[in-house]
């Protein structure tokens, strides 16, 4: 490398996890312990970036942002499809039936003589699922897979679309089974249904309840029988006058004799078609964990089960998905290694791909191994409740004996505590993870004005910030029957600090200035500039860099 503007390193800190949000109650990083982090908020040049929705390719702004397409974003430097347009093209270009996903879901199907099931909510309103992503999976499976059975368990949706449209999706896909099952000469019917904010898609563990009703709706087949979708529907909106979509009842499809038509039995395949993860992990936990307690799953049939993504990077949930992430090329990591950049990615076992198969676009190894460093700090394997501090002090151990070594230009680390503890939805040990967060940013900042490097500061998605659930209306506080907030396990749509801390530069007078003419950055936007700060020109494909001219 020849471009290097400064004597030490540059050293991009991920705090995985850990969101800006003003509010206070529930903020689990704003009520830590973080005089490190309020010095250089106060002292260093510093704006917010989008790390949600369709700034890091997520098909709308009401999609949190994840781990994977967070790295993915920050190390692509440009948006990648995530989500439904990711679905979109794997079905155009036929990806999605070539996938080890697809192809295990037909060949068990097929080895045991069982029925294939889709599970899902029926409607296009495109932020959960897409009805024409059902429709395209079930005339393959019936045409190209010679698949005979096929059971659908529909979840009706009145929130991202009309409050009572359930009929102008139902009859037209009742319509649209009959005429495969006239030209394939299968079995194609509805099995089951109910209501989104009834039956299934629960989140953040707020009613198990839901999702055991789903289990017996869908899997045991029991519950108030009909002859059709269709006559369930009306009869419900007969009975209960003002009724809206979401909230109708469940119902079971029977057969002349009462019996229901499509129960999930054992050599059956399952696939749950929503994209969106918050409200698909629970029903994916139901179907793949074998300790489950969360309710008793009677029948608990051997299937094969799917996603339509992997809903949870961090906890693979599920184990198998239909879509495969994005297909990224000339990363970060790549060009700046076609540059000569020395590099080297750390973090705990938790977090250790995203800063590198993550952030290399999903690629696994390295571009060149005499330029890169991968090092791994092995998890504790307990909860992380009991530890809210994980290995961050090891990595930290670790990491500052590397920058001072002067053996790499560019040091990316990932401290997972924000975002691990975040998920377990207990607030003592989130004000415990971000207090170790900031030590850990306290014992590098005199590192970095040692070496005279260059220190920035960021994360890849909120949770740790926002530790009880908000009601959408008023931005308050939800609280329970008790008087207790509503703890919050999942991620969130705030924004994320970015910070960039240069002491030579404050020492010999220079001034880093953001590019003001750049409105509504998001992660993409940190590769560009971490090309300036390492004295490189960004290639024009990548999105803007943050800052103006650095010397």
């Amino acid at each position: 490398m020849t471009n290097k503007l400064r004597p030490g390193p540059l050293v991009l800190v991920v705090m995985d996890g850990i969101g800006y949000r003003e509010a206070e109650e529930g903020n689990g990083f704003k009520n830590a312990y973080t005089p490190h982090f309020d010095f250089l908020w106060k002292h260093c040049p510093h704006l917010l970036l989008k790390a949600h929705g369709t700034a890091v390719g997520l098909p709308s702004d009401d999609d949190m942002g994840n781990s994977e397409v967070g790295h993915n974003a920050i190390g692509a430097g440009r948006v990648y499809a995530q989500g439904a347009r990711l679905v979109n093209e794997a079905l155009k270009s036929g990806r999605l039936f070539q996938g080890k996903g697809w192809r295990t879901i037909v060949e068990f199907c097929k080895a045991h003589g069982g029925a294939l099931h889709f599970i899902g909510l029926l409607s296009d309103g495109n932020v959960h699922s897409h009805i024409d992503h059902l429709k395209k999976m079930i005339e393959h499976a019936a045409f190209y897979e010679g698949i005979h059975k096929i059971r659908v368990h529909i979840l009706l949706d009145g929130r991202d679309v009309g409050e009572t449209s359930a009929l102008d999706y139902v009859v037209p896909f009742e319509d649209f089974l009959a005429d495969l099952q006239r030209r394939a000469g299968g079995d194609y019917k509805i099995a089951s249904g109910g209501g989104r904010m009834v039956i299934t898609m629960d989140r953040y563990e707020a009613n198990w309840n839901m999702v055991a009703l789903g289990w017996k709706t869908h899997v045991a087949g029991e519950g108030r029988g009909f002859h059709s979708a269709q006559e369930a529907i009306e009869t419900y909106r007969r009975e209960i006058p003002g009724v809206i979509d979401q909230d109708l009842p469940p119902f079971v499809v029977v057969d002349g004799e009462g019996k229901p038509v499509g129960p999930i039995q054992d050599g059956d395949s399952v696939v749950f078609f929503n994209f969106r993860g918050d409200r698909a992990i629970e029903i994916s936990r139901a179907f793949e964990e074998k300790d489950f307690t969360k309710f008793e799953r009677r029948p608990y049939p051997k299937v094969m089960y799917a996603g339509m993504m992997e809903y949870d990077g961090d906890l693979h949930i599920p184990k198998l998905y239909l879509v495969e992430p994005p297909h990224i090329e000339l990363t970060m990591g790549e060009l700046l290694c076609q540059r000569g950049v020395r590099q080297m990615a750390i973090a705990e076992t938790q977090k250790f791909g995203h800063v590198t198969y993550f952030w290399n676009g999903n690629r696994s190894g390295m571009f060149d191994e005499h330029l890169e460093t991968y090092i791994e700090v092995p998890s504790d394997i307990v909860p992380f409740e009991q530890r809210p501090w994980m290995k961050a002090a090891e990595v930290t151990d670790r990491l500052l004996e590397e920058i001072r070594g002067g053996r790499h230009d560019f040091i990316r680390v990932n401290y997972a505590n924000g975002d691990m503890v975040g998920h377990t939805g207990i607030y003592q040990a989130a004000l415990i993870a971000g207090t170790t967060v900031d030590l850990c940013l306290g014992r590098i900042i005199p590192v970095i004005e040692e070496v005279n490097g260059i220190l920035i500061v960021t994360a890849d998605h909120g949770n740790l910030e926002e530790m009880y659930e908000l009601d959408k209306k008023t931005g308050k506080v939800k609280y329970d029957s008790s008087g207790k907030p509503k703890a919050k396990t999942a991620h969130t749509l705030n924004p994320v600090p970015f910070i960039i801390y240069d002491p030579y530069g404050i020492k010999h007078g220079k001034t880093i200035r953001f590019n003001p003419e750049l409105k509504g950055a998001g992660l993409t936007n940190i590769a560009a500039t971490c090309f300036k700060l390492l004295g490189f020109d960004p290639p024009d494909f990548y999105d803007p860099s943050l800052i103006l001219d650095f010397e």
